[in-house]
C-alpha cells in the first residue's frame, strides 16, 4: 500500500508541475514580450488639417503612394487568409494585433498590465475609440507616421498643409524593427527568435559597402512628387515585397547547374551540382516565419514522362515546439554563402530520350500545415503557398552541353569541354 501511495503523490507532483510550467513559465504564444510591441502604439488623433486617419484621406494628396500601398501585404495584413487562421489558431489572442493592426484605434480591447508577461492574463477593456473598419486597414498609414497630432516623415523641409516632423529612422533598418524581430520568450530556444529577419540583416557587405537598409529593397527609391503638385524628391516606393512575392524570391538568389560531362552515353554515371546562392538578401533565405523553406530536387524521367529517380533536399530550419520549443538545426544561407546539391545518375544500357529536371520551390509552409490550417482553423483564402522560383529540364544525351548553354535566364558558359554549367538568375 506504501508503494501505491508514492507512485499517487509522484504522479499529483508531476501533474502539479506540468500545469505550472504550462500556466506560469512557457508563453501560450511561439514568442517573448518586448516592450515596444507588448503594447499596441498608442491612439492618435487626427492631425490638423486632415479629415481622418483612413489611408483613403492621406490619397487625397499622395495618390501614388497610396495605391502602392493598397497593393501591398500590409494593407491586408489583418484580413490576410494565413494570418486569419494561423491567428484562430492561437484562439485569437490580442497580442498579434500589435504588428497586423498597431494602431490602438484599430484594436477592440484596451490592454493594461500583462502579469509576468503572460498575454493571457492581461488586463483588458473595450477600447471606445475602436474603429472596426479602420482595423481593416491593417498597416496603416498612420501606423508609421502619425504620432502625437504630427505626421512624421523622411525629408527635413516638408512644407504641407499639416504639420510634420523629420524623422531620422526612416532612413534605417531599425524602423522595420518593432514587427520583424519578434524575439523568444522562456522555455523558446530560437537561434535568433521566431521572426528574426532584422537581428539576421548582415551589416558588413550590405550595410556598410553598399549602404543598404531594408528599404533598399523592401521600399525601392523613385523619383517622383510626394505629393500631387508637390516638387520631384528622391523618395521611396510603398510596396513592401518580400517573402509572398515569387519575383522577391527570384532576385535574391542566383542558380547554377553544372554536370561533370556534356555528352553522356548509355551506361555512363552523370554528376550533376546545383549551386543555390544567397546573391541579393541582406538576410538568411528564407527569413521571417519559421514555416518557410526551399527544396531543391533533381528527377530523372523517361520519354513517356515515367520518374525513373528522384531525389530531394529541404533549406530552411527544424524546431521542436513542445513541450518546449527548441530550434534543432537551421541550414539556411547567410547573405552571399552559396549551397552545392549534388545528384549522381547512372544512364541504363539502353538509355533513350532520358530527361534530367532540376526544381528549385519556395514554401511559406507545408502541405500537411495547409491541410491543417484549411480543415480545423477556417482557411479559405486560395493564395499559392509554394512557388517554383527555378525549372528547368536537360536531356541525358549528347545535347546535354547544347541544352545547358541555351537553359535559364542569364546563361553563363564555363568549363572546358567536359564540364559545362549554365547559371540563372538575378543578383539583386
Amino acid at each position: 500500500m506504501r508503494r501505491w501511495h508514492q507512485i499517487v503523490i509522484g504522479a499529483v507532483v508531476a501533474a502539479g508541475l506540468v500545469y505550472l510550467y504550462y500556466t506560469e513559465v512557457k508563453p501560450v504564444v511561439i514568442f517573448g514580450l518586448r516592450d515596444d510591441y507588448a503594447h499596441a502604439i498608442p491612439f492618435q488623433k487626427v492631425p490638423d488639417g486632415l479629415a481622418s486617419l483612413k489611408a483613403e484621406s492621406c490619397g487625397q494628396c499622395h495618390r501614388e503612394i497610396y495605391e502602392e500601398w493598397k497593393t501591398s501585404i500590409h494593407a491586408h495584413a489583418y484580413e490576410d487568409p494565413f494570418f486569419q487562421a494561423y491567428w484562430k489558431k492561437d484562439k485569437n489572442i490580442w497580442v498579434c494585433l500589435n504588428c497586423h493592426t498597431p494602431l490602438e484605434n484599430q484594436q477592440p480591447m484596451l490592454i493594461g498590465a500583462i502579469p509576468r508577461g503572460r498575454v493571457e492574463r492581461a488586463e483588458q477593456k473595450p477600447n471606445p475609440n475602436f474603429d472596426p473598419e479602420y482595423q481593416k486597414e491593417s498597416v496603416t498609414c498612420a501606423a508609421c507616421h502619425v504620432r502625437d497630432g504630427v505626421i512624421l516623415g523622411p525629408f527635413e523641409d516638408s512644407i504641407a498643409p499639416h504639420p510634420t516632423k523629420f524623422d531620422p529612422t526612416f532612413r534605417s533598418a531599425e524602423f522595420c524593427s518593432r514587427c520583424h524581430n519578434v524575439v523568444s520568450g522562456p522555455a523558446q530556444f530560437y537561434n535568433v527568435g521566431p521572426c528574426g529577419t532584422y537581428a539576421e540583416y548582415e551589416g558588413q557587405y550590405w550595410m556598410k559597402e553598399r549602404g543598404f537598409i531594408c528599404q533598399s529593397c523592401h521600399m525601392p527609391e523613385i523619383e517622383r512628387p510626394v505629393a500631387v503638385g508637390g516638387p520631384i524628391r528622391r523618395g521611396r516606393q510603398h510596396l513592401w515585397r518580400g517573402g509572398h512575392d515569387p519575383n522577391m524570391i527570384k532576385r535574391a538568389v542566383e542558380i547554377q547547374v553544372k554536370t561533370d560531362t556534356g555528352a553522356p552515353k548509355p551506361g555512363d554515371r552523370v554528376g550533376v551540382t546545383l549551386t543555390l546562392v544567397n546573391a541579393g538578401a541582406g538576410h538568411k533565405i528564407p527569413t521571417g516565419d519559421p514555416d518557410r523553406f526551399f527544396t531543391v530536387e533533381f528527377t530523372v524521367e523517361d520519354g513517356q514522362g515515367k520518374v525513373l529517380e528522384r531525389q530531394s533536399s529541404t533549406m530552411g530550419r527544424w524546431i521542436l515546439w513542445q513541450p518546449v520549443i527548441v530550434e534543432l538545426y537551421d541550414n539556411r544561407l547567410l547573405p552571399l554563402a552559396s549551397r552545392d546539391y549534388q545528384f549522381a545518375y547512372r544512364l541504363p544500357s539502353d538509355a533513350k530520350g532520358l530527361i534530367l529536371k532540376t526544381k528549385v520551390q519556395y514554401h511559406i509552409l507545408t502541405d500537411g500545415q495547409h491541410e491543417m490550417l484549411r480543415n480545423k482553423y477556417g482557411l479559405t483564402g486560395t493564395d499559392p503557398y509554394r512557388f517554383v522560383i527555378d525549372e528547368r529540364e536537360f536531356p541525358l544525351s549528347g545535347e546535354l552541353a547544347a541544352a545547358l548553354r541555351a537553359g535559364g535566364r542569364s546563361v553563363v558558359v564555363s568549363g572546358g569541354p567536359d564540364g559545362v554549367s549554365c547559371k540563372a538568375g538575378i543578383k539583386g
